[in-house]
């Protein structure tokens, strides 16, 4: 595949919204390793950034193998039903349908392995408006992720990361893409607005608007 324009979208905040999955099967970990488990209301600080930094702020200074072990409990959990619990964001489906039928190249990069974000398209009915899944794993920053698309040809420079935290558009601003926030997801206004994105989106009907598709 040859680098292009691509819209490079996050998945969790962006596209659907995982906050039941991911909140039960933290809980689940923490359970199972002995922590208390944390509220409802406290989950959504923990959408978007890598599992091993959600767990570290949780239980505090631990050993990596803990870590490890909190990871694989949480992944059991979500493996087997949690991935199910992700909610569709309204006017995704047919913001994504108008851009790949316009011809507009779409890809994925998310925190979490490539597998569950294969998993979770699938469940929509989305997988096929995407020309790649870029997951990420323990110790793997989306920084990172995105450095390496650019490194093999995969996207472009001027390609555009969307995402809803200021670690989506921080990581695009690093690697000298373009970077649009969406305030539909998890990351706040005030959140964003400080990581300073090229663009802010409202709607999901924006995508368009920003692919010149209106």
């Amino acid at each position: 595949m040859s680098a292009t324009d691509f819209l490079v979208f996050d998945l969790d905040g962006t596209i659907s919204d995982p906050v039941a999955g991911i909140g039960r099967s933290i809980n689940h970990a923490l359970e199972r390793c002995g922590y208390p488990t944390i509220a409802e209301h406290e989950v959504s600080a923990f959408v978007g950034p890598p599992l091993d930094r959600t767990f570290r702020s949780i239980v505090g200074p631990v050993t990596d193998a803990r870590i490890v072990e909190l990871v694989a409990r949480y992944r059991e959990r979500y493996a087997d039903v949690g991935f199910s619990e992700n909610v569709l964001y309204p006017g995704i489906a047919e913001a994504l349908q108008r851009l790949d039928e316009a011809g507009v190249a779409l890809g994925v990069c998310t925190s979490k392995p490539a597998g569950f974000a294969e998993r979770i398209l699938r469940l929509f009915n989305i997988r096929d408006h995407f020309r790649f899944i870029s997951g990420g794993d323990i110790g793997i920053a989306k920084v990172d992720q995105l450095a390496s698309l650019l490194a093999e040809g995969r996207v472009a420079p001027s390609s555009t990361m969307i995402g809803d935290r200021a670690i989506d558009v921080m990581a695009a601003k690093a690697n000298g893409m373009v970077s649009v926030g969406v305030l539909w997801g998890h990351g706040s206004r005030a959140e964003l607005q400080a990581a300073a994105p090229d663009f802010l989106l409202e709607s999901p009907f924006q995508l368009l608007e920003h692919a010149a598709l209106t």
